[in-house]
């Protein structure tokens, strides 16, 4: 499945795949360094999504959802509260 998440700041991919990394591991979950977006798979597989590597046309938006929304949510969150505490520490 090819990523075609569209980041203003393209040198930033790095640093967002070592967010994804850290934010997952600390979710539970088994990720690669190497190969953060594998975590979709042991997601879809936990809730019984039939997600794989090729094509995923024939996935609800809502089975999508249910995937990419704890990963990107948790992302979110990480990113508030670095941002909070960044916002402290300016003051």
């Amino acid at each position: 499945m090819a990523n075609r998440n569209k980041i203003l700041v393209p040198s930033a991919r790095e640093e967002l795949d070592k967010l994804k990394v850290r934010v997952m591991k600390e979710q539970g979950y088994q990720v690669k360094s190497n190969s953060p977006d594998d975590v979709k798979y042991e997601i879809a597989d936990e809730l019984s999504i039939p997600l794989n590597k090729e094509y995923n046309g024939k996935l609800t938006s809502e089975q999508a959802g249910k995937i990419g929304g704890p990963i990107g949510g948790s992302m979110v969150k990480e990113m508030i509260r670095m941002a909070q505490e960044q916002m402290i520490k300016n003051k």
